[in-house]
C-alpha cells in the first residue's frame, strides 16, 4: 500500500465529505477510493470515518490521524519546493580538487563567471597532481588529465587538451631551432615527474601517424606546473604542455613552439565523481559549467 497515496485519498474525502466527489476531484473510480480507504483503515487496525447514507464524520482516532496527515503532506510539499527551488538557484559546499595547470589556465580566469551565475555555492579548490580518496578525504569531484585507471568512479569526459612543445627564444638562439627528431639528441628538456610516474625524461611526438617517445637529457626535474614553466621561461630546455596552459606566454613571445608538425596526441580530461543515483544541483552545476569551459579551451 502507498501510505502517501492514501493519506492524501483520505484527506480529499475527508475535505470532500464524500466518496464520490472525492474520487471525481481525483479522477479515479469511487470503488478505488472506497477500496484505499478501507486498506488504510486495516493497516492502522482502527476506524477513521464513520459512514452512512447522508454523512460522513471522523472518529476521535480519525480527527488525530487527520491532523498527523495534514502535517506530513505540508511537509513533503515544502521539501520537493525547496529542492526545486535549489535545482534553479543551487547551493551549498561544493570541494573540487584538480592539476595546478588546470586550475590557473581554464577555472580561475573564468571563476567570476561562475560565481556570478551561481552565487548561492561556495567551491572549495584544491589543486594537486596526486590521486585522491574522494570518500576518505571528503571530496565531490576531482578534474584529471589522461587515462582513467579508476573504475569505482563515475567519469564524465570534459574535452581534450592539445599539447606542444615549446621553449624560451634564449635556448632556442644558444641551442637552436629542432626540426626533425633526431635533432633532440643535441637538446635538452626540462623534466617533469608526478606521483603516478617518476620517468619525466622523454617527450612524445606523433610522427607519421605513429607515437613515438624519445629520451632527452636535461639538468632539472620539477612536479609542479608553475616551476616547469617558470625553468622553461628561464631557458633551461624543451617542455611539453597543453596550448591552453601556456597560451598568455606564446601570445607573448616568451615561448615558442617547436616540431609543430610533430604534436603530441591530445589528452583527454575527465571530471570524477563517487557512484551516486542522484547529483546534487550544485555538482550538476559545476559539471555542466565545466564542460563548457574545457570545451571552449580545446578549441583555441
Amino acid at each position: 500500500m502507498d501510505r502517501v497515496q492514501a493519506m492524501q485519498v483520505f484527506l480529499r474525502v475527508v475535505d470532500s465529505r464524500s466518496f464520490v466527489r472525492a474520487a471525481e476531484s481525483l479522477g479515479m473510480p469511487a470503488s478505488s477510493v472506497t477500496g484505499i480507504i478501507k486498506r488504510l483503515e486495516k493497516h492502522l487496525q482502527t476506524r477513521l470515518l464513520n459512514r452512512s447514507t447522508r454523512n460522513l464524520s471522523l472518529t476521535p482516532e480519525g480527527e488525530r490521524y487527520l491532523s498527523r496527515c495534514r502535517d506530513i503532506l505540508d511537509l513533503i510539499d515544502d521539501t520537493e519546493a525547496s529542492l526545486h527551488s535549489s535545482a534553479e538557484h543551487p547551493q551549498g559546499r561544493l570541494r573540487v580538487d584538480m592539476p595546478g595547470s588546470l586550475a590557473h589556465a581554464v577555472i580561475l580566469p573564468q571563476l567570476a563567471q561562475f560565481q556570478q551565475r551561481y552565487p548561492d555555492i561556495y567551491l572549495m579548490i584544491g589543486v594537486n597532481d596526486r590521486q585522491v580518496d574522494l570518500i576518505q578525504e571528503g571530496v565531490d569531484c576531482v578534474i584529471r588529465t589522461g587515462s582513467l585507471h579508476d573504475s569505482t568512479l563515475v567519469a564524465r569526459r570534459l574535452g581534450e587538451l592539445r599539447w606542444m612543445t615549446c621553449a624560451a627564444p634564449s635556448y632556442l638562439a644558444e641551442m637552436g631551432v629542432p626540426k626533425v627528431l633526431d635533432d633532440l639528441q643535441h637538446h635538452r628538456a626540462v623534466h617533469y615527474f608526478s606521483s603516478k610516474t617518476r620517468r619525466g625524461s622523454e617527450l612524445h611526438f606523433i610522427e607519421e601517424g605513429a607515437s613515438v617517445t624519445v629520451p632527452v637529457p636535461g639538468t632539472a626535474a620539477v612536479n609542479e606546473t608553475g616551476l616547469y614553466i617558470r625553468l622553461a621561461l628561464d631557458g633551461h630546455g624543451l617542455v611539453q604542455l597543453a596550448e591552453t596552459v601556456v597560451a598568455d606566454q606564446l601570445q607573448a613571445g616568451q615561448l615558442v613552439e617547436v616540431l609543430a608538425d610533430k604534436r603530441p596526441a591530445p589528452v583527454p580530461v575527465s571530471l570524477l565523481y563517487p557512484h551516486q543515483r542522484f547529483l546534487s544541483p550544485a555538482m550538476r552545476a559545476f559539471t555542466d559549467w565545466t564542460i563548457g569551459l574545457f570545451g571552449k579551451a580545446g578549441q583555441q
